[in-house]
């Protein structure tokens, strides 16, 4: 039952599009329905966004991308601060809002709130820093400036589970470098984007630089806006083949691209490691947001000698979660996003079943509203199980075993995708051997969450290119100007 709190926030998020800074209906006066993952119900109707509202958004940017351009990196700057700011006060309300519309537990929420608002705070900082450069060409006969220019009007699509995090990672860096933006979020999780534009409204930031079109229709705003000469980047966090689509509508226009996709991350635990320490990062790396996270680990790759204890104290740990409603005390596990994705998860274990995994624990869906999916350990799982292959995106942690340090890094290859991966071994050169060897473009050393405003966040093969945060993330929205100046003082 929603609560007096519930609804009065509830009620306060913006509806509409926000589009050149008025909040407005669809063209068609069109909707949808956001629902409750842990009952199943109705929280709030938006607005859908049609082809033509996704233009008049691109419109507004393109008018205002000269002038936003124009403005200081310290006005800048200012602006993402007061965001932060904002933002800090209103941490609960951002909290709760994203624990009913995605289901995590409260605590996880107001974890991702520190989180997300922390890209605030890095590019504040990193706009008055991007710095271009001048020096001399090696022949003495020219000056050579060198500088960074924005990009221009860009596309950020943001996904359904982290809704505050994944919109400051792409907004802050655009906000700094001087791009206008059209932000498109997921229509499982947008009241959490409605809100934070609300928010930088009230920042600072002028019309027009941020837009908002959430709708129930991906391609009817994507597609016209990607078609539009104007459009210079998109930015994409989501699955892989969504991403390769995007790619390919990117080429027509030669659209700068940010893609952040799927994820197979390996967790390798050695013989040499604290075992109880392991379990616990095992617990961060697979749990965290009930495992729907690209970065979540997905196959737990165990040296033959120590995989019965891990096993054993892993299974213990993910029996002693609590499934509920994230507004609950003391739940520590909310529901998966929706009913298709539950079904996708147990039609993964069974298959895995089939192959020859044994259920150490859970391995059921929990009757009842919402759609949760009980906390699930898989042991014995054959190398050549499918579910080591699959980006699970639930709660479910496959085990399998290896016998030397080759093996795990063969195993852990053994993908089409290269974003997270995480080592527990008490062996620092065994870290170095290791992460030189396996193609992951991030790597947890006896950590199980990694993920930092500061540190430059993206994978390599299908997980995508491009990077998110650290000093690389203002960069993806950055072009480089090069002005060559003919030195008076040079030797004729």
């Amino acid at each position: 039952m929603t609560s007096q709190r519930e609804a009065e926030l509830l009620e306060s998020v913006p509806k509409g599009l926000l589009i050149n800074g008025e909040w407005r209906d669809a063209s068609d006066g069109g909707t949808f329905d956001v629902l409750d993952p842990a009952t199943g119900k109705v929280l709030a109707t938006l607005a859908s966004a049609t082809s033509e509202d996704a233009k008049a958004a691109l419109d507004a940017a393109d008018a205002v991308q000269a002038s936003w351009a124009r403005t200081s990196a310290r006005e800048r700057s200012e602006i993402l601060r007061r965001g932060f700011e904002l933002i800090q006060e209103r941490a609960e309300d951002f909290a709760l809002l994203m624990t009913l519309e995605m289901g995590k537990p409260l605590n996880e929420a107001m974890g991702e709130v520190k989180y997300g608002n922390e890209f605030m705070r890095w590019f504040s900082e990193e706009a008055v820093r991007h710095n271009g450069r001048y020096n001399e060409t090696p022949e003495g006969n020219m000056k050579m400036i060198v500088q960074h220019k924005p990009v221009g009007p860009c596309l950020l699509i943001t996904p359904w589970n982290f809704p505050l995090a994944m919109a400051t990672r792409k907004v802050a860096p655009a906000v700094a470098a001087g791009c206008t933006m059209v932000l498109k979020p997921a229509k499982l999780t947008p009241l959490t984007a409605q809100l934070f534009a609300q928010v930088m409204m009230e920042a600072g930031l002028p019309a027009g630089v941020l837009n908002v079109v959430a709708g129930k229709s991906a391609s009817q705003i994507s597609g016209p806006i990607m078609q539009d000469h104007r459009l210079r980047k998109v930015s994409f966090t989501g699955s892989t083949p969504v991403g390769r689509q995007l790619l390919k509508d990117a080429a027509d226009n030669v659209l700068r691209t940010s893609m952040e996709l799927g994820g197979n991350a390996p967790f390798i635990v050695f013989d040499d490691a604290d075992i109880d320490d392991a379990v616990e990062g095992a617990m961060a790396a697979k749990m965290r947001n009930m495992g729907e996270a690209c970065t979540a680990a997905n196959r737990f790759l165990v040296q033959d000698s120590v995989a019965e204890e891990f096993t054993r104290k892993f299974a213990e740990k993910m029996a002693a979660l609590k499934p509920g409603r994230g507004t609950e005390e003391d739940v520590n596990v909310g529901p998966v996003i929706e009913e298709s994705a539950r079904e996708d998860i147990h039609s993964i274990v069974t298959k895995a079943v089939e192959q020859g995994a044994k259920v150490a624990t859970g391995g059921e869906k929990i009757e009842g509203d919402g759609y949760f999916y009980r906390p699930t350990v898989l042991t014995d799982v054959p190398h050549d199980a499918e579910i080591l292959r699959e980006e699970i995106f639930g709660p479910v942690a496959p085990v399998t075993t290896f016998a030397t340090e080759d093996e795990a890094i063969e195993l852990a290859n053994a993908s089409e995708y290269g974003l997270a991966s995480y080592i527990y071994s008490k062996d620092y050169n065994r870290l170095i051997r290791v992460a030189d060897q396996i193609e992951f473009g991030l790597v947890g050393f006896n950590q199980g969450v990694i993920s930092n405003a500061a540190a430059p966040f993206g994978g390599v093969k299908q997980s995508g290119l491009g990077r998110e945060g650290g000093a690389e993330g203002i960069e993806e929205y950055s072009t480089v100007q090069y002005i060559g100046i003919a030195d008076p003082y040079a030797k004729k």
